[in-house]
């Protein structure tokens, strides 16, 4: 496939539109301004991140003429430190981060979702089922998440609100991602856990788990949220995407070819792309892990009106900062280059 740019036309005046109106149309062979880039992500394993694995693994960053290195944290709020602070360009990360970004002044916006569910599952020890059953339950209880003011601790801190309680009644611990969150669980260092598969499927395979909420899909999705809700996106500085509008181009076309390769892929063809250490020494169940999760990759890498109001009104519920935020849904998303994408 040949190293293509966004269109022209119509397309590119949306795009223009967009970052100001400032900007002119792009011709089709106009060159990245910034070929190197450093992206940032808090926990790469993950299934939540899977599409930025995916545009690794099969060349889309290569195919768009970006040489892409990929700094993993231990989890998404350390990836966005690492964007303010300057030592990465690029971010796929929890959308949330925008509209608390864009609260506090600074220009943080998406460009691409890549989930439209979070994926997160709240679970606890099995041997602790039969004192746990609900999320109000886990008052005074040990919870790892992937680290604090990530989103799955987000996620958890929205769930013990709704059920009467608030994030100082639990234990937030960060577990990081992979085996590491496996192992917390089987050496009992913590009651239960928010987090994502695989290591939520490894955890139910081996029966070491109890499921109190579960996200991958849109039936439980809807049960916390009341609607869909935007996970995983791409998003970077304002500033960035104006001063590089190709290079910008050209990381949402290797992301929606790796949605587009996901929504067809099955999932042999997932585990024989992905490194092996991914697999937690279980092909198999990491072939059933994605397809519990696959429900919740972006078909078409829009962060809605909708799930931008679920998210701002779990936002609002649940942060006393944003109780009374004004950030306009098209502040946190500009939808002008996923419109322009060439896959």
């Amino acid at each position: 496939m040949k190293r293509r740019t966004f269109l022209v036309g119509t397309a590119g005046m949306v795009f223009g539109a967009s970052l100001g109106g400032t900007l002119p149309a792009f011709a089709e062979d106009a060159k990245p301004e910034k070929t190197d880039l450093a992206i940032g992500v808090g926990g790469k394993p993950l299934l939540y991140y899977l599409p930025l694995t995916v545009a690794e693994q099969k060349g889309f960053f290569k195919e768009e003429g970006l040489n892409v290195t990929i700094n993993d944290f231990a989890g998404g709020s350390k990836s966005l430190q690492a964007l303010v602070g300057g030592s990465v360009d690029v971010v796929t990360g929890a959308y949330e981060h925008t509209i608390r970004m864009q609260n506090k002044g600074q220009d943080v916006i998406a460009v691409c979702d890549l989930g439209r569910f979070p994926g997160i599952v709240i679970a606890v020890r099995k041997s602790l089922a039969g004192e746990i059953k609900t999320i109000a339950d886990l008052k005074g209880r040990k919870v790892g998440v992937t680290a604090p003011g990530s989103s799955t601790a987000l996620l958890l801190q929205y769930a013990l609100q709704k059920n009467g309680l608030t994030s100082a009644d639990v234990a937030q611990i960060g577990i990081g991602g992979g085996a590491s969150a496996v192992a917390a669980i089987k050496n009992g260092g913590i009651d239960g856990l928010s987090h994502l598969d695989p290591v939520i499927s490894q955890l139910q395979h081996d029966d070491d788990i109890a499921i109190l909420l579960d996200t991958r899909t849109e039936e439980g999705t809807k049960a916390l949220f009341g609607g869909t809700n935007p996970a995983a996106t791409v998003y970077l500085k304002q500033s960035f995407a104006k001063d590089n509008p190709v290079t910008t181009q050209r990381v949402v076309n290797a992301m929606m070819k790796a949605l587009k390769w996901l929504g067809q892929a099955k999932p042999e063809d997932v585990a024989d792309l992905v490194p092996k250490e991914y697999l937690l020494g279980n092909r198999d169940l990491y072939m059933q892990a994605f397809q519990n999760s696959r429900q919740m990759y972006s078909p078409d890498g829009m962060v809605t009106k909708d799930g931008y109001e679920s998210m701002m009104n779990a936002l609002k519920a649940l942060d006393p900062e944003l109780a009374n935020a004004d950030v306009p849904y098209e502040k946190t998303f500009d939808p002008a280059f996923v419109k322009a994408a060439k896959i």
